[in-house]
């Protein structure tokens, strides 16, 4: 089903209960979609992958285990 926002607005309470009995609803704007509203999975949490993000590091510092210079004082 897809709906416009000014009427999404209007029947914001009508448009969750029928996405509790499990439909998805999109929401338009000017006829081009812009959102989905879709029922939360409850006790679901995201897939987690290991090494997901493991190319947003490109290099790390030499140094990288070295402690700064601005905490010489505080060290033992």
């Amino acid at each position: 089903m897809t709906v416009g926002i000014t009427e999404a607005k209007t029947k914001w309470s009508t448009l969750l209960d029928r996405v509790q009995q499990g439909e998805v609803i999109q929401i338009s704007r000017r006829g081009k979609p812009v959102a989905e509203l879709r029922a939360v999975i409850a006790g679901r949490s995201p897939r987690r992958v290991f090494g997901g993000e493991r190319d947003l590091v490109k290099s790390l510092a030499d140094d990288f285990t070295a402690p700064f210079d601005d905490f010489k004082d505080y060290e033992a």
